[in-house]
């Protein structure tokens, strides 16, 4: 179960439809919270949520089985979603000790639940894993757009942060690029990609034996629990009349898979036929 506190110390979180109470009190800069959770391959990780009411975000971190680490974070304030892989590297195969990916899209309403709210969730069984209450789908979404990580202050302080160290490895979709230009971001923000033509198209990486052939490569990741929703209840006052308050959190796990172009295959070692 969760229920609200009325500090702002580190915190524990629970998975299905359950109940907390939200309260009117005043937060610190931030909280945090951890939950252990089943990955799909049935190894258990621990999950770091962190909600930082000042800057009206919430950013998620977790290992994958394969040592991956995986940060997420939702910018509110911009409508930002930023997703961040840091992949080991195969040294025998000629390749850095690790590998950074990051794409960003436009955060759509109702995706995760606020940061305020983030905020105020607390835990009573911190050493239960956690499972989802609903599994949504795998959602595709083909990167198109090469990002200018030096220019990426326009859409939102946390990129510049978090990607740093992706300077040609960050991405966008093309509807997404065209969404943050008619809101005024700059054009040279934005790069697009080869796609090949009609007549030749990019093979894709997982289809090439050659290590340096350009190439169009896949990563997918799962978010596997996160609070999506706010659950609503209903009270009545003293002349009987509905009101409704906030008295729950549906939890959620969602994949992303991404495509994008490389240069060459020595940069998607991953996507190979199996």
């Amino acid at each position: 179960m969760f229920a609200s506190g009325v500090t702002s110390v580190s915190v524990r979180t629970h998975t299905l439809l359950i109940c907390f109470a939200l309260v009117l009190i005043t937060f610190g800069r931030g909280s945090e919270l951890r939950v252990r959770v089943r990955l799909a391959d049935g190894q258990i990780t621990e999950e770091v949520l962190e909600a930082d009411v000042e800057k009206d975000s919430i950013t998620l971190e977790f290992k994958q089985g394969d040592g991956t680490l995986i940060t997420f974070v939702a910018d509110f304030k911009q409508d930002v979603k930023i997703f961040r892989a840091l992949v080991l590297g195969e040294l025998e195969r000629g390749q850095s000790q690790y590998q950074t990916l990051c794409f960003i899209s436009h955060l759509g309403h109702n995706e995760i639940i606020p940061s305020e709210s983030m905020a105020r969730l607390r835990q009573k069984n911190p050493h239960a894993i956690r499972l989802a209450e609903e599994r949504r789908g795998l959602e595709q979404l083909a990167m198109g757009v090469a990002v200018n990580v030096s220019r990426v202050a326009q859409l939102s302080g946390h990129i510049q942060d978090m990607c740093s160290e992706a300077r040609e490895a960050l991405y966008t979709r093309e509807a997404d690029a065209q969404h943050w230009q008619d809101r005024g971001v700059e054009g040279s923000v934005f790069e697009l990609l080869p796609q090949g033509s009609e007549v030749t198209p990019l093979p894709t990486c997982r289809s090439t034996s050659d290590p340096w052939q350009a190439c169009t490569c896949s990563y997918s990741l799962r978010l596997e629990w996160y609070p999506c929703l706010l659950k609503y209840c209903r009270s009545r006052d003293t002349t009987g009349r509905a009101s409704p308050y906030k008295c729950g959190i549906k939890s959620c796990s969602k994949g992303y898979s991404f495509t994008y172009y490389v240069p060459h295959k020595q940069l998607c070692l991953w996507d190979e036929e199996t």
